[in-house]
């Protein structure tokens, strides 16, 4: 089966083919996901779930407890999945419903109590030693039998609960699958599959290559939890990976999860899922981004290899920026920062400021093309070449005249997203970026200039520029106009005011300053 995945912000419109069956999401994830025990009660829920509405989230993702929905084998209790779809269709809020089964973060620890007491029935994975680890094998049969049986149970009851889909938008297989403490899996299942396969004849006996063998081991496994998903309830399945990060081997990070060095792996094993997801937390947002973010390519006969989706990030008070970013680089599915319940105002206020530009971005009817920005202390500058416009875009406090540059703090990140709206036509959605707009041949020529915030070079200052007897070659760009806006419900600007003056640096550049989310309209002019 083909999938089309159709989300409303793309430019023109256009369908996308990914990996999985047919489905389509009507406009981007404006997520946030719940801390682990945030949903674990009645009382719990209807707390939680207005709170984040008034966050300004579209999308809620929120844990399904195996433990607490079949507590007793073969009895199952739907009240919290039950709660959470109808506070969530209250609060117009839709839902993304993370099955914590087998493993949860690797370890099996969401698993009922009458499946960890039974280790004959549903043994653990084993290290090279012997040691039984907290991790049930993905080779049992009883265990997938169990697990698959709950997962089906929930599927059926969401489609019953909500048949179109109105709430309920999309499911994650598992929680952060893979094996720590040891590479694979030595429990007797488990070799046996391994000799069966004559794994260490085809791969070598290394831990990457043990890796490799877990890595298509869980994805047969996930497969039979999402092919049964698509028979019950039809709808995009995902599931996520904590990232090998920090120079980590095989075993020290949740080992054959759907890391994106694996992707062809869990391709093959489990083509029913639709997306690879990124668990992002360390440094190095954007390098992590982009290794999810698979375009499309010829030799995948036509299909997007993956699209980037982004279940869990660091909620701090950088995360506004990058989801900007995410959305406007890689035209994210979605972005969710990890316990917002939990958050402190000071994090949360960046991601409802920039989900509120969002919003308000995904309106517009027709875009040319879009870019995210990302800026940090070390990564401080991006050009940008579009169609005879060089665009500098910086992070703000690269401006010589702002005090917060230079006290010794750490620069909070700046971050956008800028979308060409048409010729010499641009919007700017974002926080702490400045950015200015040339021709390449003034671009080619320009001398490096030191200028006061008024415009005037400083005082006593060596400004390095062309000599002013250089004769200068071609045309220039200016800024026509530069208006701060508000976009309405039908994709039209709403003009608020103009920038001009001080706010441009006397027609120099466009800028948002650290701590200002705003929307500005840019027109150029040639001459």
């Amino acid at each position: 089966m083909k999938t089309r995945l159709i989300v409303s912000f793309i430019v023109l419109m256009e369908s996308l083919t990914i990996w999985g069956s047919d489905i389509k999401l009507s406009y981007p994830i404006l997520g946030g996901e719940l801390s682990n025990s945030a949903a674990t009660s009645v009382a719990d829920i209807d707390e939680v779930m207005p709170r984040m509405r008034a966050l300004g989230l579209n999308t809620v993702l929120v844990p399904a407890y195996w433990e607490l929905m079949e507590p007793i084998e073969g009895q199952f209790d739907f009240s919290l999945i039950d709660r959470t779809i109808d506070v969530a269709q209250r609060e117009q809020l839709r839902i993304v419903f993370l099955w914590f089964g087998a493993w949860k973060n690797s370890m099996s620890c969401y698993a009922p109590g009458w499946f960890k007491l039974d280790t004959k029935r549903f043994p653990r994975a084993m290290t090279a030693g012997g040691k039984p680890m907290e991790i049930a094998s993905c080779f049992s049969n009883d265990v997938l039998q169990a697990d698959l049986k709950a997962f089906s149970a929930l599927m059926r009851h969401i489609r019953e609960k909500d048949p179109q889909r109105k709430v309920v938008i999309m499911m994650q297989i598992e929680n952060e699958i893979g094996m720590l403490e040891s590479a694979r899996d030595h429990s007797p299942l488990a070799e046996n599959a391994y000799n069966k396969e004559r794994w260490a004849e085809r791969y070598g006996t290394d831990e990457y290559a043990d890796e490799k063998f877990m890595a298509l081991s869980y994805a047969r496994y996930v497969e039979h939890l999402a092919k049964a998903a698509r028979e019950i309830h039809d709808m995009p399945l995902y599931v996520n990976a904590a990232m090998n990060s920090r120079g980590r081997r095989p075993g020290e990070y949740p080992s054959a999860g759907p890391l994106a060095h694996l992707i062809d792996l869990w391709h093959e094993g489990a083509p029913s899922i639709d997306l690879l997801a990124p668990d992002i937390y360390d440094t190095g947002f954007k390098s992590w981004a982009a290794q999810y973010a698979m375009p499309l390519r010829p030799q995948d006969g036509g299909k997007v290899k993956n699209r980037l989706f982004i279940p869990e990030s660091r909620c701090c008070e950088n995360s506004g920026v990058r989801a900007l970013y995410a959305f406007g680089e890689h035209q994210a599915l979605g972005f969710s920062p990890f316990a917002i319940d939990q958050a402190a105002k000071n994090e949360t206020e960046s991601v409802t400021q920039a989900y509120g530009l969002l919003s308000q971005v995904f309106k517009i009817r027709h875009m040319e093309n879009t870019w995210g920005l990302l800026f940090d202390q070390d990564d401080r500058e991006r050009i940008i070449e579009d169609n005879g416009v060089v665009m500098t875009c910086r992070h703000y406090f690269t401006l010589p005249w702002d005090p917060r540059a230079t006290n010794g703090t750490t620069w909070p990140e700046g971050g956008a997203m800028l979308i060409r709206l048409g010729k010499f036509d641009y919007l700017l959605a974002g926080s702490g970026v400045v950015i200015d707009f040339k021709t390449p041949a003034e671009k080619q020529q320009e001398g490096i200039k030191i200028l006061g915030e008024d415009g005037f070079a400083e005082a006593g200052g060596s400004s390095a520029q062309s000599p002013v007897s250089q004769k200068f070659k071609g045309k220039r760009l200016g800024l026509l106009s530069v208006d701060e806006v508000e976009i309405s419900s039908d994709g039209t600007m709403q003009y608020l005011r103009r920038h001009n003056g001080d706010q441009t640096h006397q027609g120099r550049h466009a800028r948002i300053s650290i701590g200002e989310w705003k929307l500005l309209h840019i027109k150029l002019y040639e001459y």
